[in-house]
Order: C-alpha cells, then structure tokens, then sequence
C-alpha cells in the first residue's frame, strides 16, 4: 500500500506544472487589482464568487490539458487543422492583441511594486525585461518550468498578508458560503466589480499555454490522471490566494474608508500604516513576483500559441537557430511592453481595464470552440466530455458570453 502511494506521489511531481503554473499566472497584476479591488471597495461582500469560478476553471483546465495529452497538439494547431486558416488568423490576431495589453500590465505591476522601494521604473523595467528575456532564451523546459514553480509558491506571500492582517474570519466564511444581500447589488460599482473578479479568473492565453505546456512536456494518456491533479490543485491553490487578497484589503482597506484603488500598489501603499510592517512588504513583494512571473509566461503563452496557429517551430527546447518566429516574436512582445510601460503620459487603470474588456469579448470563442474539439469522437476517441462536464463547461460559455457583455456597458 505504502509504496502504492509512493509511485503516485511520484508520479504527480514528475507531471507537476503546466496546471500549477498557469493557474497561478492567472493572479498577476490584473489579477491582483481586482482582487484588491474588490476587498477595499466591498469589504467580504464579493468572497461568494471564489467558489463557483474556482469550479468553472478546473473545468475549463481539465479539458485543455486532457486535449493536449490525447491529441499531442495544442490549441492553436487543432484550431486551425478543424476550423480553417482564416479562422484561426483572426483569432491569432485578436489573442496577440489582448495579449499584448496583458504584457504591458505586467510592467505597469513591476514599476509599481519597485516604486514602493524607491526604484524608479526607469531602471526596473529595463533590467526584469531582460532578465525575462535571457530566463527562456537561454534555459530549456525543464529548468524555465522549475523557475516558475518556484515563483508560484511565492504566492504564500498573500496568505501570509491576509492572516498578518487580522481579519473577521467567522464574516469572511460566511461570506464565502452566502449570497450577499439583495440591497448590495444597488451599490455603486458592485456589478461591475462582480463582473471583473468572474471574467480576471479565466482568460484566453491560458487555455493556449496549458494545452501547449502539457504537449512540450510529453504527458502520456498513461500519466494523465496524475496530469489532472496537477489543474486541480493549481485551480484551487490560485483561487485560495484570490480569497486571501480579498479578505487582506476587506480586513484594512476597507474597514478604514480608503476606498478604490488606482493601481496595484496602492493597495500595498495604503496598507501600510493600516497592518503590521510585514503584510506591507509581503503585499508588495508578492506583487513583484506576480508581475514578474506572469511577464515571462504570457509573452511566452503568445509565442506558443501564434507559432502553434501558423504551423511554424516552437518550444523553449529549440535553439534560437531552430524556432526564429518563437523567439522573436517572444522577444518583441517583452520589448514592445516594457517600450509602453516607459511613456511618460501612460495612463495605467486605462491599460488594464481595456485589456480586460478585450479579453471578455475573446474569451467565449475560444470556449466555444473547445467545447466543439473536445466533443469529436474521432478526435478524443472515448476522452470526450461525459455530459455533467458538458453542462458545467457550456453554462460556463454562456455566463462569460453575458458577462462579456456586461463588463462594456457597466465596467
């Protein structure tokens, strides 16, 4: 029995990534604005989202990652080989736009969390650009993959912050549990910050670098099992880090009137004379790290996925000689982010919204279509969604389709 369970443990830690590290890429700076957000503006009112949002991305997840390991091709490459050249151009060109935006936010997160340590974004943009730019230029799968595994437990830092902070926790469970009540839905703000911390949870990139991370590191149907562990306890460590956001900013920001946010590190700012000295560096270095991490995987999430969608070498195992798109594809996304970032007049909570809006109106797509793949017998064989998945993943469509629509009327 004993050594029954060691070979599973093993198992799981030789499959331990692509789930874990895209999960948490998710709560970058974006991420972390509306999460910070949501607890200085609505106090615990909000935690009630966690719970459903974290079922709906273990879902989604699952199905990019079983597609990877069944088909051996990622997103993109099935994308194009069922749905047409033109079809798969169009929605190459719509990711590599809002994926752009997402880069910049990056920065915009790393010259925040800096400034808060007196160093200006002049100089930290230009060196973490290039420490992204050599981290998988010049490293393979296995030791980039190690890198942003060690950068996802750095998301401790959060929960750490919101126990430092000193919390209600018998308000925020209940909260978490219990829909709030019917007069919140009245107050300024609430429906559209509902809608941001739904549709920040599950973006685009993410299914392409899931799928395609699963692919480079060769997970066999055999192994897959162990492969789905692997999304759901990324889906859910990610979502946990989410909770403990909420309840750190619920717990001072909101409870002393500081009202909304304007960047990321304000939240960090303001927390300061607020909590103890600890959960201020903790907020901003987790900031740092976040931002740090998600500039290196969603310029790499864009090169995958274009390179993917236009039938051309790919893979951080190639050399530079071998997949020249890949890289500089990858190397002018960092560029051009970083170039953005260093405007003077740029105005941050502009980026970041509209990003965001770009990305609700992209997303549905993108599920549609997977659900459309992954529903082929002669694609999946018998690896195709059995019909509660089905429900929960269409539901799940649907819901982002109307919040889609939502976040441009009321975001």
């Amino acid at each position: 029995m004993l050594k029954r369970w060691q070979r599973r443990i093993l198992l799981f830690l030789a499959v331990l990534g692509p789930g874990f590290i895209t999960a948490n890429v998710d709560n970058d700076a974006g991420g972390i604005l509306t999460y910070s957000g949501a607890g200085a503006q609505f106090g615990y009112s909000l935690l009630w989202t966690i719970l459903p949002i974290t079922v709906a991305l273990i879902v989604v997840q699952e199905m990019c990652a079983r597609m990877g390991v069944v088909t051996g091709k990622g997103l993109s490459d099935l994308i194009r080989e069922e749905f047409g050249l033109r079809a798969t151009f169009i929605t190459m060109v719509l990711l590599l736009v809002v994926n752009f935006g997402l880069v910049v936010t990056e920065f915009i997160g790393i010259a925040g969390s800096m400034e808060l340590f007196h160093i200006s974004k002049y100089i930290s943009v230009p060196v973490c650009a290039v420490l992204v730019w050599l981290l998988v230029v010049r490293g393979d799968y296995k030791s980039v993959e190690k890198v942003f595994l060690a950068a996802s437990v750095f998301y401790i830092a959060y929960i750490i912050t919101g126990v430092l902070s000193g919390p209600s926790w018998r308000e925020a469970m209940l909260a978490t549990v219990k829909l709030p009540p019917a007069g919140v839905w009245h107050t300024p703000g609430y429906i559209s910050m509902t809608v941001a911390v739904i549709g920040t949870t599950i973006a685009p990139w993410m299914q392409f670098y899931l799928q395609s991370s699963v692919v480079e590191k060769g997970v066999a149907v055999k192994d897959y099992a162990a492969s789905r562990l692997d999304v759901v306890v990324g889906s859910i460590f990610t979502d946990v880090v989410a909770w403990f956001i909420v309840v750190a900013c619920a717990a001072t920001l909101y409870a002393h009137g500081v009202g909304p946010l304007n960047v990321p590190a304000d939240a960090a700012e303001a927390m300061k004379p607020l909590a103890k000295e600890y959960a201020y560096l903790l907020f901003a270095i987790g900031l740092f790290n976040a931002s740090f991490f998600a500039a290196s995987v969603l310029p790499l999430s864009t090169a995958y996925t274009v390179c993917e969608g236009l039938g051309v070498e790919s893979g951080v195992d190639k050399s530079f000689g071998e997949a020249p798109t890949f890289y500089w594809l990858y190397t002018l996304l960092i560029a051009g982010g970083a170039g953005v970032v260093l405007l003077p007049n740029i105005r941050p909570m502009k980026v970041v919204v509209e990003t965001q809006v770009l990305s609700g109106v992209l997303l549905p797509v993108i599920l549609v279509m997977m659900l459309l793949l992954i529903n082929r017998k002669d694609l999946m064989g018998t690896f195709v969604n059995p019909r509660w998945m089905n429900a929960i993943a269409w539901a799940t469509a649907a819901v982002v389709v109307v919040l889609s629509v939502a976040l441009m009327f009321v975001g």
